[in-house]
């Protein structure tokens, strides 16, 4: 649910973590980073089924983070704040972080000459 006055902001921005909790969602969410889509071209890019699309696509608009519009036939998608595509460039920056110190980790790991490795061996 998006903001609304007298709600708490840290409750709104769970809701907010929420919708972004799934990995559709998220991979929605990064084909629109890119450019706005057709339902049917995030379906074909997904590999996911019209009707489990469509679920997705909902729980992020009702969010507030994604808009959609119908134009003939097609239902258009977009990110509704280009801030969304800057949200998920800096996961992926922490995750990436991360991923490195732990491989540093594990590196120091394997390399390390005490009792303690000896034993595993």
């Amino acid at each position: 649910m998006p903001f609304t006055a007298g709600r708490p902001v840290t409750e709104a921005k769970a809701d907010l973590f929420k919708a972004l909790a799934h990995p559709a969602r998220v991979r929605v969410l990064e084909l629109l980073a890119e450019r706005e889509r057709t339902v049917g071209e995030l379906a074909a890019e997904t590999g996911m089924e019209l009707s489990h699309l469509s679920q997705q696509v909902s729980v992020l608009r009702r969010a507030g983070i994604v808009d959609s519009q119908r134009i003939k036939n097609s239902v258009i998608c977009s990110l509704r704040d280009p801030q969304t595509a800057e949200l998920l460039a800096v996961a992926r920056r922490m995750l990436t972080k991360n991923l490195r110190q732990d491989q540093a980790l594990l590196s120091e790991l394997d390399a390390a000459d005490d009792a303690v490795a000896r034993a595993a061996k």
